[in-house]
C-alpha cells in the first residue's frame, strides 16, 4: 500500500512499466498488502491496532488530499493517474483504520472499485502512448473528434474514478467517508478537499486530451482497434455495474467482514 511517505516508488514504478504491469500492480498487487492488514495485522495485533488507529487515519487523510493535490501537477498521464491511485488508497487506509462497519466494507469495496477503475485509466494511457509515443498531457488535444469510442471509454473511466453518482468509485467512498465520520469527523472532512481535487485533475486531464484543436499530427490516428475495445469494455461494464449494484460485491463480503470486525472488538475490548 503506497502510504505517505513511503509512497514514492509507486508513480516510479508504474511510468517506468509497460501499460499490463501497470494494470496488475493497480489492480491487484496494491490490494494485497490491503488484504494482509485486514487478514493478518489487524487481527494477529489487535492491542497495536488500537494504540496506532489514529495515526493510521492521519497518513490515510494525508493521502486522500496529498496525493490528488500532487495529481494536479502533473503533465505525464500516466503519473497523474499514479498519483491518482495514492489518494484513492487513503481511502482504505481511513475506513480501515475506523473499523466501524460501514466505514470496512466501503474500505474494501473500494479496494474493488479502485482495482476496475484504476487498471482501466492505465489501460488508456497504453491506447494513446502506442500511438502518439508520449504521455504529456499538453502534447495533445481534440482526440475526442477522432477516437469517439476512446474518448467515451475514457470519460466512463475517468468519472468512476472521481466517484460520480451511478458509478462505482462513488459508493465505496461515499460509505468510508460515513463510516470513518463517526469516529474522525475532522479528518473526513479533510478527506473530502480530495475528491474535490480528484474532480479537478481529471476534469483538466479531460479537457487537454479530449477537447480543444486536433493537431495536424493526430488527424490520421485510429480509433480503438478490437483488441484494445476487448481489454476496456469490460472495466467499463464493471464501473457501471457496480455503481448501480453494489450489493453484488458487499454481499459477498459482509459476512466476513462482520466477522474479522467482532473479533477485534472482542479481543479489544
Amino acid at each position: 500500500v503506497p502510504v505517505f511517505p513511503f509512497h514514492t516508488w509507486l508513480p516510479d514504478a508504474h511510468v517506468e512499466a509497460p501499460t499490463p504491469i501497470s494494470v496488475i500492480l493497480a489492480g491487484i498487487l496494491l490490494k494485497l498488502g490491503a488484504y494482509g492488514m485486514l487478514r493478518i495485522n489487524f487481527p494477529l495485533a489487535p492491542d497495536a491496532f488500537q494504540s496506532f488507529a489514529y495515526a493510521l487515519a492521519v497518513l490515510g487523510a494525508i493521502n486522500i488530499v496529498y496525493g490528488a493535490y500532487v495529481a494536479m501537477g502533473q503533465t505525464d498521464f500516466k503519473r497523474m493517474v499514479a498519483y491518482s491511485s495514492v489518494s484513492h488508497m487513503g481511502y482504505f487506509l481511513l475506513g480501515a483504520a475506523a473499523w466501524t462497519f460501514t466505514g470496512l466494507n466501503g474500505a474494501t469495496l473500494q479496494l474493488f472499485t479502485h482495482g476496475t477503475s484504476s487498471a482501466m485509466l492505465f489501460l488508456i494511457v497504453g491506447v494513446v502512448y502506442d500511438r502518439a509515443h508520449h504521455r504529456d498531457l499538453n502534447g495533445f488535444g481534440g482526440l475526442g473528434k477522432r477516437m469517439p469510442y476512446y474518448m467515451g471509454l475514457s470519460i466512463i473511466g475517468m468519472f468512476a474514478a472521481l466517484g460520480l453518482p451511478g458509478l462505482s468509485g462513488f459508493i465505496s467512498e461515499a460509505m468510508t467517508l460515513m463510516g470513518s465520520y463517526e469516529v474522525y469527523p475532522v479528518l473526513v472532512i479533510i478527506s473530502t478537499l480530495g475528491i474535490l481535487m480528484t474532480a479537478a485533475f481529471l476534469l483538466y486531464a479531460i479537457q487537454r486530451v479530449f477537447l480543444g484543436k486536433l493537431p495536424e499530427k493526430y488527424e490520421s490516428m485510429p480509433d480503438l482497434n478490437g483488441r484494445e475495445a476487448f481489454c476496456l469494455i469490460p472495466f467499463a461494464f464493471l464501473c457501471i455495474l457496480i455503481g448501480v449494484l453494489p450489493s453484488l460485491v458487499l454481499d459477498k463480503m459482509g459476512a466476513t467482514l462482520q466477522l474479522i470486525q467482532q473479533q477485534l472488538s472482542v479481543t479489544i475490548g
